[in-house]
């Protein structure tokens, strides 16, 4: 319990400490115009509440991202702890801190576009279409699950709640980000909020105990522990919590709502600390329910028994009667609302790639109509294995984005070693992670270790030595 504690104040502290300083390096400036009142449409660009900006922020980057991902990350111990905590702070503070703040800067500008500024054209297509199969995969993913949990809870033909989600996706897209989106966002956020903070509370009333950090549980805990190391895998599968490539492509919805740069830190920096707050305690239950690290992977490795049905089961117990609604909550509407916003972000995505206002509604059909046809042919893939490859694509953006953010910082003549060592220590990550999973080449590990040490360090001194990045307007 103490090692769990202590790692929840370590983040706390860290948002207004390293929060700060991060502010500090980048040099706000409240007297400059937001894109919000620049370039203020009534459809994506609005102004809103610093309140509302941050709950919706909060549910668009994390979902179930925390959830999920924590209780995967368990698997390998009290190791998950320090990833979360101080991936968090190191790397999670500054991607997203940076991926809103140069959206802001930048007039609101998808982060594909942003990265092209600063990386090059080729990098700037690559990441139009990696983004964008990113986003309708996620949107995709976030149908099937709930609607099989929807007919479930209902007895309504799963292929009728498709149906039923993808239309109100198409709406959730469409519409002035205020009318919906901007209205229950804040209440899924806020409940959201609530499931975990009524974990949080139970941990310390019901006597759980939960695994401390120390030289016997500070190991490789997973039941299959050569077959999964903790480098890369705790580092891949942990993402939302930590940091995470997808709240990338998030931060421009709300940098398009923020009316002063001086809320930026509480908006990005502050909902990913929020967000890494929420997969400690998710991480800590998951050890701790099933009365260890060990019988938690007993307990998933039986047929059937996943994540979602790890937090129903969960939240039942530990919460009761209220507890079984905000698990329905944290297995259907987060999923749902991360789909929603990851159609819209592509929809902003493909608009700014080929500079389509989005003022009018023919020129928001006119984007939407496609993707949501890909997306309901993309229904009836498998994506057991195509969705083995987000996790690695997710981090890969991430890494690509701190780079970009690392040649920003650069260009202004300021300092870039806060940026560059979680850059190069995602470059090893990723590189490791292609080389020696099962989804990519399968290679021995102790070549795969080095070859993403390798290119770790000559992605660094590229950067260092490169003259050629002043020189690029």
């Amino acid at each position: 319990m103490i090692s769990f504690v202590i790692c929840v104040i370590i983040l706390v502290l860290g948002y207004f400490t390293y929060g700060s300083y991060v502010e500090k390096q980048f040099g706000i400036d409240v007297n400059r115009k937001t894109p919000a009142i620049t370039k203020e449409d009534g459809v994506d660009f609005v102004p809103l509440k610093l309140g509302k900006i941050f709950l919706i922020q909060f549910l668009n980057i994390a979902g179930l991202g925390p959830i999920f991902g924590a209780i995967s990350g368990a698997l390998w111990g009290p190791v998950a702890f320090l990833w979360i905590t101080f991936g968090c702070i190191f790397g999670g503070i500054v991607h997203d801190y940076f991926s809103g703040m140069l959206s802001i800067r930048h007039g609101g500008q998808s982060i594909p576009e942003i990265v092209g500024k600063y990386l090059g054209n080729g990098v700037k297509h690559f990441m139009r279409i990696f983004a964008i199969v990113l986003l309708v995969l996620v949107g995709v993913v976030f149908v099937k699950g709930p609607a099989s949990i929807l007919q479930e809870l209902t007895g309504v033909s799963a292929s009728t709640m498709v149906i039923v989600i993808f239309l109100y996706y198409i709406l959730a897209t469409m519409i002035p980000i205020d009318r919906l989106i901007g209205k229950i966002y804040p209440l899924f956020g806020l409940s959201l909020l609530l499931m975990a903070f009524g974990l949080f509370g139970a941990l310390i009333f019901q006597n759980y105990t939960i695994p401390e950090i120390n030289f016997t549980t500070l190991k490789n805990m997973h039941a299959n522990p050569d077959t999964f190391p903790v480098f890369p895998l705790v580092f891949v599968t942990i993402a939302c919590g930590a940091i995470s490539g997808f709240h990338a492509t998030q931060s421009p919805l709300m940098a398009r709502c923020i009316s002063n740069e001086a809320d930026g830190k509480k908006v990005f920096a502050g909902a990913m600390v929020t967000e890494g707050i929420i997969a400690l305690i998710w991480a800590a239950v998951a050890m701790s329910f099933f009365g260890g690290v060990s019988q938690l992977g007993e307990a998933m490795a039986q047929d059937g028994h996943n994540a979602a049905w790890v937090v129903n089961i969960i939240c039942n117990t530990m919460l009761g009667k209220i507890g079984g609604i905000l698990a329905v909550f944290g297995v259907v509407a987060a999923p749902i609302t991360s789909g929603d916003t990851a159609f819209r972000s592509a929809r902003l995505t493909i608009a700014d790639s080929f500079s389509i206002k989005q003022t009018k509604l023919s020129k928001r059909l006119m984007v939407t109509i496609p993707l949501f046809v890909i997306a309901i042919v993309l229904t009836k893939v498998d994506f057991a294995i195509i969705w083995r490859y987000f996790g690695w694509s997710n981090q890969v953006m991430a890494t690509i984005v701190l780079w970009a953010a690392a040649v920003y910082m650069k260009k202004q003549g300021k300092n870039t070693w806060f940026i560059i060592l979680p850059a190069a220590f995602m470059s090893a990550v990723v590189t490791t992670y292609i080389l020696v999973a099962p989804e990519g080449f399968m290679l021995n590990y102790t070549l795969s270790y080095s070859l993403g040490i390798v290119v770790a360090i000559g992605v660094t001194t590229w950067f260092l030595m490169s003259k050629k990045i002043l020189k690029t307007k």
